[in-house]
């Protein structure tokens, strides 16, 4: 193997969306970084069969004002 082509490969925090964490191996910035998951195999419906809305960033609020308007008015 050639000398000095590969990643530092360091120990990195891993944080899911229940809050729990834990430490691993990764290429992922900087030694000690932390690594917050919005989507994780315990809130993905991949994985669990639940679906779920996930509202990052106001994106799903942003959609319905913009097209609140449209549709059959009762």
């Amino acid at each position: 193997m050639k000398a000095g082509i590969h990643p530092e490969y360091h120990e990195i925090t891993i944080i899911m969306t229940d809050g729990t964490q834990f430490v691993t191996r990764s290429c992922y910035g900087k030694a000690g970084d932390t690594l917050r998951l919005d989507i994780d195999p315990k809130s993905h419906p991949a994985w669990t069969g639940v679906q779920r809305i996930m509202d990052t960033g106001g994106q799903v609020a942003k959609f319905n004002k913009r097209f609140a308007g449209l549709g059959g008015k009762r």
